[in-house]
Protein backbone atom coordinates (compact mmCIF):
# COMPACT_ATOMS: atom_id res chain seq x y z
CA UNK A 1 0.00 0.00 0.00
CA UNK A 2 1.23 3.50 -0.74
CA UNK A 3 2.25 5.60 2.27
CA UNK A 4 -0.54 7.86 0.32
CA UNK A 5 -3.26 5.86 0.88
CA UNK A 6 -2.14 4.85 4.29
CA UNK A 7 -2.46 8.40 5.20
CA UNK A 8 -5.50 8.83 3.61
CA UNK A 9 -6.47 5.53 6.14
CA UNK A 10 -4.81 7.40 9.48
CA UNK A 11 -6.87 10.86 8.33
CA UNK A 12 -10.04 8.92 7.82
CA UNK A 13 -9.50 6.87 11.11
CA UNK A 14 -9.10 10.16 13.05
CA UNK A 15 -11.97 12.19 11.92
CA UNK A 16 -14.64 10.63 13.51
CA UNK A 17 -12.79 11.03 16.72
CA UNK A 18 -13.02 14.64 16.22
CA UNK A 19 -16.59 14.88 15.22
CA UNK A 20 -19.06 16.93 17.45
CA UNK A 21 -19.94 14.58 20.15
CA UNK A 22 -16.42 14.48 20.88
CA UNK A 23 -15.83 18.18 20.63
CA UNK A 24 -18.90 19.40 22.71
CA UNK A 25 -16.38 18.26 25.64
CA UNK A 26 -13.84 21.17 25.33
CA UNK A 27 -16.16 23.68 26.80
CA UNK A 28 -16.56 21.83 29.61
CA UNK A 29 -13.03 21.08 30.60
CA UNK A 30 -11.58 23.89 29.62
CA UNK A 31 -14.06 26.13 32.09
CA UNK A 32 -12.58 23.09 34.72
CA UNK A 33 -8.88 24.05 33.67
CA UNK A 34 -9.40 27.55 33.84
CA UNK A 35 -11.01 27.51 37.08
CA UNK A 36 -8.63 25.41 38.82
CA UNK A 37 -5.60 26.88 40.98
CA UNK A 38 -3.27 24.11 40.01
CA UNK A 39 -3.02 21.55 37.66
CA UNK A 40 -1.50 18.32 37.58
CA UNK A 41 -1.12 15.97 34.73
CA UNK A 42 -0.47 12.16 34.59
CA UNK A 43 -0.54 9.63 32.43
CA UNK A 44 1.69 6.54 31.33
CA UNK A 45 3.48 5.32 28.70
CA UNK A 46 2.87 7.47 25.66
CA UNK A 47 -0.41 8.66 26.68
CA UNK A 48 2.24 9.91 29.81
CA UNK A 49 3.23 11.94 26.79
CA UNK A 50 0.24 13.50 25.32
CA UNK A 51 -0.56 14.56 29.29
CA UNK A 52 3.21 16.20 29.77
CA UNK A 53 2.47 17.94 26.19
CA UNK A 54 -0.47 19.43 27.63
CA UNK A 55 1.26 20.46 30.80
CA UNK A 56 3.83 22.33 28.44
CA UNK A 57 0.96 24.26 26.79
CA UNK A 58 -1.02 24.90 30.09
CA UNK A 59 1.82 26.52 31.72
CA UNK A 60 2.34 28.77 28.46
CA UNK A 61 -0.98 29.49 28.98
CA UNK A 62 0.14 31.05 32.24
CA UNK A 63 -1.90 28.11 34.25
CA UNK A 64 -0.25 26.78 37.69
CA UNK A 65 0.09 23.16 35.39
CA UNK A 66 2.42 20.31 36.76
CA UNK A 67 3.35 16.71 35.75
CA UNK A 68 2.68 14.20 38.47
CA UNK A 69 5.96 12.69 39.77
CA UNK A 70 8.70 15.47 38.35
CA UNK A 71 10.87 16.84 41.33
CA UNK A 72 9.40 20.00 41.53
CA UNK A 73 5.52 18.76 41.60
CA UNK A 74 3.92 20.53 44.27
CA UNK A 75 0.98 18.81 46.58
CA UNK A 76 -2.27 18.91 45.57
CA UNK A 77 -5.88 19.95 47.62
CA UNK A 78 -8.84 21.72 47.91
CA UNK A 79 -9.63 23.79 44.31
CA UNK A 80 -7.04 21.84 42.90
CA UNK A 81 -7.12 19.02 39.73
CA UNK A 82 -5.73 16.04 39.09
CA UNK A 83 -5.98 15.47 34.83
CA UNK A 84 -5.49 11.69 34.38
CA UNK A 85 -5.23 9.48 30.87
CA UNK A 86 -6.70 6.11 31.03
CA UNK A 87 -7.26 5.05 27.74
CA UNK A 88 -8.24 1.37 28.94
CA UNK A 89 -10.23 2.58 31.83
CA UNK A 90 -7.86 1.14 34.02
CA UNK A 91 -4.05 1.60 35.22
CA UNK A 92 -3.58 0.60 38.60
CA UNK A 93 -0.79 3.49 39.52
CA UNK A 94 -3.41 6.41 37.81
CA UNK A 95 -6.16 4.92 40.17
CA UNK A 96 -3.86 5.07 43.15
CA UNK A 97 -3.15 8.76 42.23
CA UNK A 98 -6.72 9.34 41.81
CA UNK A 99 -7.08 7.92 45.21
CA UNK A 100 -4.57 10.39 46.44
CA UNK A 101 -6.01 13.85 45.17
CA UNK A 102 -9.36 13.05 45.82
CA UNK A 103 -8.72 12.34 49.72
CA UNK A 104 -6.68 15.23 49.50
CA UNK A 105 -9.48 17.31 48.68
CA UNK A 106 -8.74 17.65 44.49
CA UNK A 107 -10.82 16.83 41.68
CA UNK A 108 -10.41 14.49 39.19
CA UNK A 109 -10.76 14.40 35.60
CA UNK A 110 -10.14 11.44 33.50
CA UNK A 111 -9.44 10.94 29.47
CA UNK A 112 -10.69 7.81 28.33
CA UNK A 113 -11.19 5.30 25.35
CA UNK A 114 -13.55 3.37 28.03
CA UNK A 115 -15.46 5.58 29.86
CA UNK A 116 -16.87 2.79 32.03
CA UNK A 117 -14.08 1.58 33.46
CA UNK A 118 -12.71 2.13 37.39
CA UNK A 119 -10.56 5.03 37.08
CA UNK A 120 -13.28 6.99 35.14
CA UNK A 121 -15.62 5.76 36.74
CA UNK A 122 -14.18 7.44 39.75
CA UNK A 123 -13.44 10.76 38.26
CA UNK A 124 -15.64 14.33 38.51
CA UNK A 125 -15.60 14.78 34.81
CA UNK A 126 -14.81 11.85 32.26
CA UNK A 127 -13.74 13.19 28.45
CA UNK A 128 -14.34 10.30 26.06
CA UNK A 129 -12.12 9.93 22.86
CA UNK A 130 -13.46 7.04 21.01
CA UNK A 131 -10.57 4.90 19.94
CA UNK A 132 -8.53 2.10 20.32
CA UNK A 133 -6.22 1.66 22.59
CA UNK A 134 -3.98 -1.15 22.94
CA UNK A 135 -5.78 -2.86 25.55
CA UNK A 136 -8.44 -3.50 22.33
CA UNK A 137 -6.02 -3.77 19.76
CA UNK A 138 -6.19 -7.73 19.21
CA UNK A 139 -8.87 -9.93 17.89
CA UNK A 140 -12.40 -8.69 16.74
CA UNK A 141 -11.79 -5.24 18.88
CA UNK A 142 -8.83 -4.17 16.48
CA UNK A 143 -9.89 -1.81 14.10
CA UNK A 144 -7.26 1.02 13.63
CA UNK A 145 -4.46 0.29 10.81
CA UNK A 146 -2.26 2.47 13.74
CA UNK A 147 -0.52 -0.05 15.66
CA UNK A 148 -1.43 -0.43 19.07
CA UNK A 149 -2.49 2.63 21.28
CA UNK A 150 -1.81 5.00 18.71
CA UNK A 151 -4.89 6.51 17.50
CA UNK A 152 -6.06 6.92 20.94
CA UNK A 153 -2.79 8.82 21.64
CA UNK A 154 -2.86 10.64 18.47
CA UNK A 155 -6.24 12.13 19.45
CA UNK A 156 -5.17 12.62 22.71
CA UNK A 157 -2.51 15.44 20.74
CA UNK A 158 -5.17 17.04 18.51
CA UNK A 159 -7.91 17.33 21.41
CA UNK A 160 -5.31 18.85 23.45
CA UNK A 161 -4.43 21.27 20.97
CA UNK A 162 -8.08 22.22 19.99
CA UNK A 163 -8.66 22.85 23.85
CA UNK A 164 -5.43 24.83 23.94
CA UNK A 165 -7.25 27.26 21.37
CA UNK A 166 -10.56 27.49 23.82
CA UNK A 167 -8.64 27.93 26.86
CA UNK A 168 -6.55 30.91 24.86
CA UNK A 169 -9.99 32.67 23.99
CA UNK A 170 -11.37 31.49 27.28
CA UNK A 171 -8.50 33.41 29.16
CA UNK A 172 -8.10 36.41 26.73
CA UNK A 173 -4.57 35.66 25.84
CA UNK A 174 -2.82 36.41 22.39
CA UNK A 175 -0.27 34.20 21.08
CA UNK A 176 2.31 36.02 21.93
CA UNK A 177 1.74 36.29 25.76
CA UNK A 178 2.16 32.50 25.54
CA UNK A 179 5.05 32.51 23.72
CA UNK A 180 6.23 34.31 26.19
CA UNK A 181 6.11 31.95 28.79
CA UNK A 182 8.08 29.35 26.45
CA UNK A 183 11.63 28.55 27.71
CA UNK A 184 14.86 30.31 26.37
CA UNK A 185 17.10 27.35 27.57
CA UNK A 186 16.49 25.16 24.37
Amino acid sequence: MSRDKLAELVLDELRPGLSGPVLDQIDGLSSTLAEAKRIVCHGVGREGLMMKALAMRLFHLGLDAHVAGDMTTPPVGAGDLLFVSAGPGEFSTIAALAQVARAAGARVVCITATPEGPVPSGADLVIHLPAQTMASDQGAAARSILPMGSLFEALMFLFFELLVLDLRDRLGLAPEAMRANHTNLE
